[in-house]
């Protein structure tokens, strides 16, 4: 057994109101920001998966992408392989 460790992206469907990308992009001329738009706001979770082949593994991904972290209806994914431990653990603080 190996661990394989992913990302999953979700965002809204194109066509789908996203009122939090609609916020920050009202935003960004109080910020002089004038060359920024079509701004979309979503989510990313990361997980390690334990299985026999990064096949299977991906396929336990997908499974919970579709069933459990997005929803269908509204929402698109993403899924990224990530190489090494959480990218959370390389974050700059500020």
């Amino acid at each position: 057994m190996s661990e394989f460790r992913y990302a999953v992206n979700v965002l809204p469907k194109p066509g789908i109101l996203d009122p939090q990308g609609r916020a920050v992009e009202l935003s960004l001329p109080h910020l002089n920001v004038t060359n920024v738009s079509r701004v979309r706001v979503g989510r990313r979770v990361e997980l390690t998966v334990t299985a026999a082949s990064e096949a299977e593994a991906r396929g336990v991904v997908d499974g919970l992408a579709g069933e459990l972290l997005s929803n269908p209806l509204i929402e698109a994914y993403a899924i990224e392989l990530l190489e090494g431990t959480s990218s959370a653990a390389s974050v700059k603080a500020p």
